[in-house]
């Protein structure tokens, strides 16, 4: 096997696998806003809790609790499947790398790309977008459902 081809698969599959560190750092973000969603989520559940047991002055405030906790709920699935998008970016990404270096191995002395290289790749960045455009929804979501208004209680 020509060391030239060996070197081209290794050039040819460099992309990906930058591609590929692009999608681990936007999987960490969205880690870390779903571990803040469920902070939140959790919060809300114990204020919730508190609440209940007082008198029926609290239940403007419970209300409020459980609107907050529907819009996490959503906030959550919404981060879940960008998440699940980038994941499948992910594995698209790997398995065009290894099309790529197997690629070489097909026939000695020349590089011949499997018709899956196009589809893993265009699939991958297909997820990616999707993935990014969720993102971009659970970002307009949670700043449209942020109220800067004072919650009003009933005067005793």
């Amino acid at each position: 096997m020509e060391m030239g081809v060996i070197s081209e698969a290794i050039k040819l599959a460099t992309a990906p696998v930058f591609l590929l560190t692009g999608v681990g750092g936007i999987l960490n973000v969205l880690g870390n806003r779903l571990a803040r969603v469920i902070d939140r989520a959790r919060r809300v559940q114990s204020l919730i809790e508190e609440a209940s047991h007082h008198q029926v002055q609290m239940s403007v405030r419970v209300t409020s609790y459980l609107k907050e906790l529907e819009s996490l709920k959503r906030r959550k699935s919404i981060i879940n499947v960008a998440t699940a998008f980038l994941v499948l970016c992910a594995v698209l990404i790997a398995l065009t790398v290894i099309e790529l270096f197997f690629s070489v191995s097909i026939e000695p002395g020349k590089l011949h790309i499997s018709n899956w290289v196009p589809i893993t790749f265009i699939g991958s960045f297909l997820s990616l977008v999707g993935a990014c455009v969720l993102y971009f929804a659970e970002i307009l979501f949670a700043s449209s459902t942020i109220s800067f208004d004072p919650i009003h209680h009933p005067v005793e």
